[in-house]
């Protein structure tokens, strides 16, 4: 079963690989290239599968996370984190673990990130 895809990150390479990818496996995938743009989109009733870059300027993914639960806006998606990273204890995540099904390091292995959007099809 295919789900839409949100991919949210500031690096346009990025937004341009993940949604060939996933665009050919026959999902819908649509790319945003900071927090507020996602938070717009979550608001016109996006559903489906959220991929978030955390280092992005103005509105960081964990802010654009925080946004999203402070909003209510997370009943309907599938939270996945991108990052370049090393961790996945941030000081900002404190409260958000909840809502993070999966964490990908960048530079990530497609494998990893099409067996961690598989699990959630």
């Amino acid at each position: 079963m295919s789900r839409n895809i949100l991919v949210v990150d500031d690096d346009n390479d990025t937004l341009q690989s993940v949604k060939d990818i996933f665009e050919h496996q026959g999902h819908e995938v649509i790319t945003v290239n900071d927090g507020i743009k996602c938070i717009d989109k979550l608001k016109n009733d996006f559903k489906g599968i959220l991929l978030v870059d955390i280092m992005m300027p103005t509105m960081d993914g964990w802010d654009t996370i925080r946004e999203i639960v402070d909003n209510r806006l997370e009943k309907n998606i599938d939270i996945i984190v991108m990052t370049a990273i090393g961790t996945t204890h941030h000081e900002k995540m404190k409260g958000l673990e909840p809502y993070v099904h999966d964490y990908i390091s960048k530079p990530f292995n497609i494998s990893e990130l099409i067996e961690s959007i598989r699990k959630l099809t």
